[in-house]
């Protein structure tokens, strides 16, 4: 495993993570989870991936349960959650957010949902267009001071937004945000490489990348259609199912593309799709999702390929896919 830096902070996250988004509590029980996660830490992984809203808390309950019988040392690993949609399915007004109210409140369901002390990372799972950035961040900084959040950051939030944070922060010398979570992959490059461009230079923001795989679309998962065992098959997942796959066919065929140079480099199309995220170096991460055992291990074999994926190879993968 390789580990870098998130951002300019001192903290050292393996270049390949692993998440529960869709997974666990669904398609991913206990037994599963706990090979998952003893998989992953095997190959050095030292970061899981939560929130409070997959599985309405189930999915961090069900990974609390499995850390705790791991007994992996809690100094080796890193754990997150992220707050906004709330834990319920029907949230009330003050379950949902990030007023300090929900900030704070989350925090704590979600220290006891993990069974920990303290949150590695808490992210802002979406702006809130309804609570002053700076009363969040106030309630960030409160989580930070007392030993409950180490670092916090954002996740799908506009470069502006994250600006108005750091001013905030700075002006009222409050703990700044650290880290972005958003979606990377070779269909969805605009934000990480355009739009928080001036993030990395004026405030050494990391990133945590969901979605290399563009909800398996770059796998070669659906170049004939939708299996009945894949997540797009699932009547929940409709909205993503019609996101992924609603275009008439376009992203489907420009994900066709890789297959020649991931058989050129001796490789998978998925394995192929995490190390070409895995190599833009303002990504301090790429989040990996599995419902499979042999799944999470194929991708975690992406490293491999890393190395192999110079300026040349990378510029031919971008141009093949447009």
């Amino acid at each position: 495993m390789q580990y870098r830096h998130l951002g300019r902070s001192g903290l050292p996250l393996s270049v390949l993570s692993f998440g529960a988004w869709t997974t666990f509590g669904k398609s991913v029980g206990r037994s599963l989870a706990r090979e998952m996660l003893a998989l992953a830490w095997d190959h050095g992984v030292n970061f899981f991936d939560n929130a409070e809203t997959y599985g309405n808390g189930v999915a961090e309950s069900l990974m609390g349960d499995v850390l705790a019988d791991l007994r992996f040392p809690r100094d080796s690993w890193c754990v997150s959650s992220k707050v906004f949609f709330g834990a319920q399915e029907h949230p009330r007004p003050t379950q949902r957010g990030l007023s300090r109210k929900h900030v704070i409140e989350a925090c704590h369901q979600a220290l006891q949902r993990l069974r920990v002390d303290y949150l590695d990372l808490y992210f802002c799972h979406r702006p809130d267009p309804d609570t002053p950035v700076a009363e969040t961040v106030a309630a960030m900084d409160m989580l930070v001071r007392q030993g409950k959040v180490l670092y916090w950051g954002t996740s799908e939030w506009p470069a502006e937004a994250i600006v108005e944070a750091h001013r905030v922060a700075k002006e009222n010398h409050l703990t700044a945000p650290t880290m972005e979570q958003p979606e990377y992959n070779l269909l969805h490059r605009e934000r990480v490489e355009v739009e928080y461009a001036p993030l990395y230079r004026d405030y050494g923001m990391g990133t945590t990348i969901w979605s290399p795989l563009a909800s398996g679309l770059l796998s070669g998962k659906y170049d004939h259609g939708v299996p009945d065992d894949s997540r797009l098959a699932h009547p929940d997942y409709a909205w993503l199912r019609d996101r992924v796959l609603g275009d008439g066919g376009e992203r489907v065929a420009r994900a066709r593309r890789l297959r020649p140079l991931a058989d050129e480099l001796g490789c998978s199309t998925a394995q192929l799709a995490i190390a070409w995220c895995a190599a833009n170096p303002h990504v301090s991460t790429v989040m990996l999702g599995a419902s499979r055992l042999e799944q999470l291990e194929h991708n975690l074999a992406a490293l491999e390929v890393l190395p192999k994926l110079d300026e040349a190879m990378r510029q031919r993968i971008a141009q093949a896919v447009g």
